[in-house]
């Protein structure tokens, strides 16, 4: 049996949902760049985009459903393939070590992308 230490929302329902919801959110804000890109794109005009304030809280938001969504995508995946019956006990440890490895890395990520949206 998977327990739920280390699931984002707790239950089964609420990952999926956060999912859904991070996935929206990631189309809306790369459909919203994609669309901007097909422009007439310079420095000026893209520095002039990203330096208003709620492109900023855009990008904040989109980069923090990305965590989200990746977190329960591979808690997903984890869980399914690094499991106590594949693999004996070592399974349990292995899944954790990696999950903590990519809970890490993703906020490493998540700071350095608050750091480039917000700082100077």
């Amino acid at each position: 049996m998977v327990t739920a230490v280390t699931s984002l929302g707790r239950s089964g329902l609420y990952d999926w949902l956060m999912q859904r919801i991070s996935a929206v959110v990631l189309l809306a804000y790369f459909v919203f760049v994609g669309l901007v890109l097909l422009g007439d794109v310079t420095y000026e005009s893209w520095s002039g985009l990203y330096s208003q304030t709620w492109m900023r809280i855009f990008s904040l938001l989109a980069l923090l459903s990305l965590g989200a969504h990746a977190w329960v995508g591979i808690w997903s995946v984890l869980t399914d393939y690094l499991t106590e019956r594949l693999m004996g006990k070592a399974g349990n440890v292995l899944r954790f070590v990696v999950q903590i490895a990519c809970c890490l890395t993703m906020f490493m990520y998540l700071v350095w992308g608050i750091q480039i949206l917000w700082g100077y």
